[in-house]
């Protein structure tokens, strides 16, 4: 894989510039984008960074963190609190992505997108309102674990650490595994549109467009 140095500013701006000149591949009016990566990649500063310029370009943007789409700790701790096959599998909402993001912005949806649902720390439903994306504009969905569901997204991007830099900036350590198994069922790096080396925070490196 050929990868090439960039800034994250000119990345942001080159992954904007690509989303802004595609169509929908549902053909409906709502462009869908992905910024995959674990946390310790920071993939929502990433996300953030490519919002703000999509909204630069004119258009409309909703950037939603699947951190908040986390299953009830009930659920998420059933077989109990580091469980790496439940944290890969059992602890985001994938459902509740359907119904309260992706379905609304089908071709005849309504663009009203639930911005997240529910609070980790409270363990307790955020409440927040609907948001409506005016038609044109472009979801930016960011978190771990996002290739591989079906999602219809038009731009994926993942942001890929090495074993080592993985296992050195992530403070959860028993989440590694999960991160593993991510790795050999869906080759993220295989399926996104875009690749990102990240193992510097300073100096990424990237695969270029599509």
């Amino acid at each position: 894989m050929a990868l090439e140095p960039i800034t994250w500013e000119r990345l942001a701006d080159r992954i904007a510039a690509c989303a802004d000149t595609r169509t929908p591949g549902d053909g409906g009016p709502w462009l869908k984008v992905a910024v995959d990566g674990a946390p310790a990649a920071r993939p929502g500063a990433l996300a953030d960074r490519v919002a703000e310029e999509l909204r630069l370009r004119g258009r409309a943007v909703l950037a939603i963190a699947t951190s908040g789409f986390l299953r009830p700790a009930s659920l998420r701790y059933e077989s109990g609190r580091e469980d790496p096959d439940a944290y890969y599998s059992g602890w985001f909402d994938t459902g509740a992505l359907w119904r309260e993001v992706f379905r609304p912005l089908e071709p005849g949806g309504d663009g009203r997108v639930l911005p997240d649902l529910w609070d980790p720390v409270t363990d307790r439903a955020t409440r927040s309102p609907y948001r409506e994306l005016a038609p044109g504009g472009v979801l930016v969905l960011h978190g771990p674990f996002l290739l591989g569901h079906w999602f219809p997204f038009d731009l994926t991007v993942h942001l890929r650490l090495s074993r080592a830099a993985l296992e050195r900036r992530t403070h959860e350590g028993w989440t590694l595994p999960a991160y593993a198994r991510y790795e050999t069922e869906v080759a993220p790096a295989d399926a996104a549109d875009v690749v990102v080396r990240a193992d510097d925070p300073r100096h990424p490196a990237w695969t270029g467009l599509p």
